[in-house]
């Protein structure tokens, strides 16, 4: 049964993620535009939200993971790093950005698709797709959004003094806040990526012992995984 659902659960994450995103870019193309600013200003808005950037990951690595499973894209760290990734955006957006604005219309349709219903989408489809092939060690690829994130926000910020995110925003915090702010939230990535391993771990387990007891055989990368790489 998960088998059949796999792709099709897939092919839906990177149905919605696309959808929200492109209607969000349309939405704030047409807030900006009607504020003076230009349709590249826009674009370039858009593109220094996290939840963009992980949205837009979510939709290549799903689309990925239904199409071309084999392929780097589809592999099990750069999946562990979007199922950390999109599992925060969700928990951070529920616990520091939900209560301070109330969207209506589409923009409140957007806001649930992509903090609510992609989540959500990929982390099952991450669930039913192969695993037993990481390492302990291999959560540490979960701190690469956040790490990466936050380089690209502090330069867009010092060269526009705009940032996405108030928590991330020196200017307002002051630098030795900001980095506190920081470390939890790399701690917090470090901490999901430990407890997604840690699923992979055991759905490996049943994976290999499926195998043995349908007579099938098992491949190395499981075999490795259940004697405790």
């Amino acid at each position: 049964m998960t088998e059949r659902l796999k792709v099709p659960l897939a092919l839906l994450t990177t149905l919605i993620a696309t959808a929200a995103l492109a209607l969000q870019l349309g939405l704030i193309i047409g807030r900006m535009m009607a504020d003076g600013h230009s349709a590249l200003a826009a674009v370039w808005r858009f593109l220094g939200f996290f939840t963009i950037l992980t949205n837009c990951a979510v939709a290549g690595v799903a689309g990925a993971m239904a199409l071309r499973p084999a392929s780097r894209l589809a592999g099990p760290r750069v999946r562990l790093a979007t199922a950390a990734a999109i599992l925060l955006v969700g928990i951070v957006y529920s616990l520091a950005l939900r209560s301070i604005w109330e969207p209506t219309g589409w923009q409140a349709v957007v806001d649930h698709a992509l903090h609510d219903a992609t989540p959500v989408l990929f982390l099952l489809a991450w669930t039913l797709s192969a695993h037993g092939d990481l390492s302990w060690r291999d959560a540490a690829w979960s701190a690469l959004p956040p790490l990466a994130y936050c380089a690209y926000a502090l330069a867009r910020g010092a060269a526009d003094g705009w940032y996405a995110y108030w928590f991330f925003d020196p200017n307002a915090l002051g630098l030795g806040q900001m980095t506190t702010n920081f470390c939890l939230l790399l701690a917090a990535f470090l901490a999901a990526g430990v407890a997604l391993v840690a699923v992979d771990r055991w759905r490996g387990r049943l994976r290999a012992a499926h195998g043995r007891d349908g007579g099938q055989a098992l491949s190395p990368d499981v075999l490795s995984a259940r004697d405790g790489r």
